[in-house]
């Protein structure tokens, strides 16, 4: 999906709201999320009344590039 607007939400494994906005995603139909390491986070993704939820983590390892989230 390029250039769309999707209101995205991600949230630490504390609670702390990391982010609660409208993101447009790219020419390549993805966004890009710089989020701190070493960390677990909940995040929401929304686009026509469709949501994708996931579990992410940025520890050594994890994968730099999420693919699998899909809108249901």
């Amino acid at each position: 999906m390029v250039d769309k607007e999707f209101a995205v939400y991600i949230e630490d494994e504390d609670g702390n709201v990391i982010l609660d906005q409208t993101m447009k995603s790219q020419a390549n139909g993805f966004m890009d999320f710089w989020l701190p390491r070493d960390k677990t986070y909940q995040v929401k993704i929304e686009y026509d009344g469709k949501i994708a939820e996931s579990e992410i983590s940025t520890f050594e390892g994890d994968n730099t590039c999420i693919t699998t989230m899909q809108l249901t």
